[in-house]
């Protein structure tokens, strides 16, 4: 394991700070004070952790509908988060974007969005414009499994492949497109299996794993960066909530077995995570206790902070959305 103390630690922080701001989300939105859809990353914390600390703030990462644990993985605040998700001008896009497009380009976050796949070819063009521009950073992009028979999903991985870009295809295949078992809708047994039919190194990894998706990007980035191309990586996860909010009172579909859903919750990413910092002599338990109360107050914080912030003025309603004049 090459990943230390202070890294592993770090892993876990963030990963508790995806399920500690969930869980939170999910409240709000049950007292109806959040209103819309929002698709909660419970379950899933280890890709989108392990994933991104095997990154430098200086790349780049796209994501997807399921969209708040990408940011906060790649250390984005969470009050800029949830108030972005109440609409308020203390969020990451002052609060015009709402749940579903979270980005701070401080960090390299070049932010989500509902349309499926369209992050794909926004963080191939990212890698393009760096190895164009001779920047030195990779980008790497996450899509779940349904995206993955998206048109633009392939016509991104050809261009990347064919023109080497520093680029890395993070699959997060949950099991299901909202309702849809990728079984049903994937022809070959694993996403991964594609990626030799584009000429570039597919990887099939345990997403509830953090460690073994740190270890997998940690070598797509090495090959990135060396001018090697692009990587994709299938990290099989789960997740442990409907597809979006409410989704229930929308479509009435017994699609898994809630045997399926208690059998995949004996793989929680956080225990897993927290289980092997404590066998590997990385942390005690007392430590990861701390980890864990620490968490809870900043995203009780996140939650005033957002609360307190102010709406938009209607009169700010175009500001931002165009681009200065050169």
């Amino acid at each position: 394991m090459a990943l230390d103390k202070q890294q592993l630690e770090e892993m876990y922080r963030r990963m508790c700070r995806i399920r500690y701001f969930e869980e939170a989300v999910i409240e709000i939105h049950s007292s109806g004070e959040l209103i819309g859809p929002a698709h909660p990353y419970i379950g899933e914390e280890a890709v989108a952790v392990g994933a991104c600390a095997a990154l430098e703030d200086t790349d780049r990462i796209a994501g997807n509908h399921r969209s708040h644990g990408h940011p906060i993985a790649k250390g984005g605040d969470v009050k800029g988060a949830m108030a972005e998700i109440l609409g308020k001008t203390g969020g990451f896009c002052k609060g015009k974007g709402g749940s579903m497009h979270l980005a701070d380009f401080s960090i390299g976050i070049l932010g989500e969005s509902g349309i499926v796949a369209s992050s794909v070819p926004i963080a191939t063009g990212a890698a393009l414009a760096s190895k164009l521009g001779k920047q030195g950073f990779v980008s790497l992009v996450f899509f779940g499994d349904g995206a993955s028979n998206q048109g633009a999903c392939h016509e991104s991985m050809n261009m990347a492949a064919l023109w080497d870009l520093p680029v890395i295809f993070m699959c997060e295949n949950n099991g299901y497109a909202i309702t849809t078992s990728y079984k049903n809708s994937v022809s070959v047994d694993h996403v991964s299996d594609r990626a030799s039919a584009y000429g570039m190194p597919g990887v099939l990894v345990d997403g509830q794993d953090a460690i073994a998706v740190w270890e997998a990007t940690n070598e797509a980035v090495r090959r990135a960066r060396a001018g090697e191309g692009p990587t994709l990586i299938e990290a099989m996860t789960y997740r442990y909530e409907d597809h979006s909010l409410g989704l229930d009172r929308i479509i009435k579909s017994n699609y898994r077995e809630e045997s399926e859903v208690e059998e995949a919750r004996t793989r929680d990413p956080l225990p897993i995570h927290r289980k092997a910092m404590i066998s590997h002599g990385f942390a005690t338990e007392a430590e990861c206790d701390d980890i864990e109360a620490a968490v809870h107050i900043e995203i009780e914080e996140a939650v005033e902070f957002a609360r307190n912030s102010p709406f938009p003025e209607p009169g700010d309603l175009f500001d931002d959305m165009w681009a200065t004049p050169v």
